[in-house]
């Protein structure tokens, strides 16, 4: 794997990681557009069975307010890192992209209006005829204000349906004290540390809702997966883009939640590495 830091046209730094470089020759690969609360590292393991599997390279970034990439603006908005993965693709020398949850609705926006050949989504957090809700936020800005960020935390877990069926029903109370517990983990840590951008990321697809009907735009080969045990609302702005894109193919990923890209099934990798080849 190669790290280098790439600028943007605004003056900004990316932080670019490369998997199986040495296969440029063979493609320009795929580009990875990660979701909120991750960062390039979570995708270390699903970068390089993709990469192997296509004998190509797999490229992954951090996005703003991640790693060594520029902080996330105040006035941030969709357009931030539909430009930034502009700046991967033309880098990179990259036409095919994957994006997951908010990286899948960055990666649909984008597509609209970027050389984007083919792509791939896994449970993309777009917003449908307001398919996504975040009647949450008042609640966790007011505990973050208050600097409790255990509870602002578990407010926000609670409201994404982040752990599933089971933590998006238990109390907020005990989601709380859960935090507080991991509080000194490197993941409690990285939770605390991005859900000020991931909070502006939420108000940010919410702003961008639109009907299914200009996704049109997007490339004729693209492939929507949904996990079997994600949180609703993933599949039903899908199936709203589904039915007006009559090229696009939509599966399920059996036996899987909205964590599945990170835990790299090889049913889910074949699947990219079949669709990607062509």
């Amino acid at each position: 794997m190669t790290r280098e830091n790439i600028r943007t046209p605004d003056g900004g730094t990316l932080e670019l990681f490369s998997t199986g470089a040495e296969l440029a020759s063979a493609g320009s690969g795929v580009v990875i557009v990660p979701p909120s609360m991750v960062t390039a590292a979570d995708y270390t393991k699903f970068a390089q069975k993709l990469s192997a599997a296509l004998s190509q390279p797999v490229h992954t970034f951090n996005r703003r307010g991640r790693g060594s990439s520029s902080p996330q603006p105040e006035d941030y908005t969709l357009d931030v890192d539909i430009r930034d993965l502009q700046t991967v693709m033309k880098h990179t020398s990259s036409t095919d992209v994957f994006g997951h949850s908010f990286g899948g609705a960055v990666a649909l926006h984008a597509a609209r209006t970027l050389p984007v050949e083919r792509l791939a989504v896994y449970d993309p957090a777009v917003s449908v005829n307001h398919s996504v809700k975040a009647d949450w936020t008042a609640e966790y800005e007011r505990a973050a204000a208050a600097g409790d960020d255990d509870r602002a935390l578990a407010v926000l877990q609670r409201g994404l349906e982040a752990g599933g069926a089971f933590s998006s029903r238990m109390p907020l109370s005990m989601l709380t004290l859960a935090n507080k517990l991991t509080a000194g983990t490197s993941e409690g840590k990285q939770q605390r540390e991005m859900m000020r951008t991931g909070v502006r990321e939420i108000k940010a697809i919410i702003a961008a809702d639109m009907p299914a009907e200009p996704f049109l735009a997007l490339p004729l080969e693209t492939l929507i997966v949904v996990g079997e045990k994600s949180p609703a609302y993933f599949g039903i702005a899908c199936g709203q883009i589904h039915d007006v894109l009559s090229g696009s193919s939509y599966t399920i990923l059996p036996g899987y939640g909205h964590d599945g890209v990170i835990k790299a099934p090889d049913k889910l990798i074949k699947e990219l590495a079949d669709f990607y080849a062509g």
